[in-house]
């Protein structure tokens, strides 16, 4: 159970447990602040307005560079209870 909760993701994706809860906190703080940006852009217009955007950009150019090759994640076997949707958009 353990092992499950806390340490298979991590390893599927090549990472410790440290290392991935500081990737992910990265991700998640970004997307938090830039989604208080993108409303405070919502009440005034002029305010933020590349913010939320220029966010989403850097943080799917970031995943992308993370993922393996197409070939390296056809060669990856997959777990038996990890979904074959999953594999496309780990972080």
């Amino acid at each position: 159970m353990f092992d499950r909760l806390f340490l298979a993701h991590p390893r599927s994706v090549n990472e410790s447990y440290f290392e991935h809860f500081g990737v992910a906190s990265r991700f998640g703080v970004t997307m938090v602040t830039s989604g208080i940006a993108c409303l405070v852009h919502a009440v005034v217009p002029a305010f933020c307005v590349r913010t939320g955007s220029n966010a989403v950009k850097r943080l799917h150019a970031q995943m992308a560079a993370r993922q393996p090759s197409p070939r390296a994640r056809e060669s990856r076997p997959m777990a038996w209870n990890e979904p074959e949707w999953q594999i496309e958009y780990e972080i």
